[in-house]
């Protein structure tokens, strides 16, 4: 690039303009709402703290605005993934404008659900797709599970609310027919969880079922962490994460849309409706 050396002096000064520009972007209104979805991950990273390297976790939100569009609503570090450090992090979002969130989806790390019932009373909550396909494939042998698997994912495949709630109650009869009854239990326990999406728009479902969304974008951040390998203190993973987050909220503002903003405004489906099949799916499973 033509430049031979960087003095520290030049180095500070591009990195406090950099920390600026992160702080901005953090702190900034959120007032493109209502953010119908909400999509929340976190992903560790190793920093030197007290003479020592510890772990720490990068706490990520991602919406999609009035306008269709995704944006990277929030971003920041917290020593443990529990209750206390999920319930600071959604308070800053709502603190800062965040509104409207009828659904958020994540794994089912524990604490999340309690800090999404806590500071967004209003919305359900989404179990990723893909997270419980790995943890159900844990609980069935391996000779059995491309079957197992078939079965349950049908549940995801179906055109509406009531076919997919119907197709639910005829693979927890199937796997209890077929001597899987422990599987079918952990189905039809996970039901509300991993078919919280039923209850909104179609062409929404398959974006809202899992967290694959933000996955994709921590693989991006792992692209670029992974060079660091250990940061120097929090502040460095910050910097760095923050300043990709930010670029890549500004490139989603400028390409397609990722939801149509008139399927936005399709209301949601009660989630009790007098056609919910539940209460018929368990006095069937006995």
């Amino acid at each position: 690039m033509g430049i031979d050396g960087i003095s520290s002096s030049q180095v500070s000064r591009m990195a406090a303009e950099l920390d600026a520009k992160v702080t901005e972007f953090r702190e900034r209104p959120l007032d493109a709402g209502p953010y119908r979805y909400l999509w929340i991950d976190a992903l560790t990273q190793k920093v030197r703290e007290g003479g020592r390297v510890v772990n720490v976790s990068a706490v990520v939100a991602t919406a999609v605005n009035a306008e269709g569009r995704r944006e990277i609503v929030g971003f920041d570090i917290v020593t443990t993934e529990d209750t206390a450090a999920w319930t600071a992090f959604l308070r800053s979002l709502v603190a800062r404008g965040l509104s409207g969130v009828e659904l958020v989806i994540s794994d089912a790390h524990g604490g999340i659900k309690a800090a999404i019932a806590a500071v967004l009373s209003d919305a359900s909550w989404q179990r990723c797709r893909t997270h419980f396909m790995a943890n159900l494939a844990t609980k069935v042998p391996k000779a059995s599970w491309p079957m197992v698997a078939t079965l349950v994912r049908s549940i995801f495949e179906q055109a509406d609310r009531d076919a997919t709630w119907n197709q639910l109650g005829d693979v927890v009869d199937r796997l209890t027919q077929a001597g899987f009854n422990d599987i079918a239990v952990v189905v039809l326990d996970a039901a509300d969880d991993i078919l919280a999406f039923s209850a909104f728009p179609v062409e929404h479902w398959p974006k809202i079922r899992s967290n694959n969304p933000q996955e994709r974008l921590n693989k991006e951040i792992r692209r670029r962490t992974d060079v660091v390998g250990i940061f120097p203190n929090r502040a460095a993973v910050i910097r760095l994460v923050g300043a990709l987050l930010a670029e890549q909220t500004d490139e989603w503002a400028i390409t397609k849309r990722y939801m149509s903003a008139e399927t936005l405004k399709t209301a949601r489906v009660e989630d009790l409706s007098p056609a919910d099949p539940r209460p018929a799916i368990e006095a069937a499973a006995g």
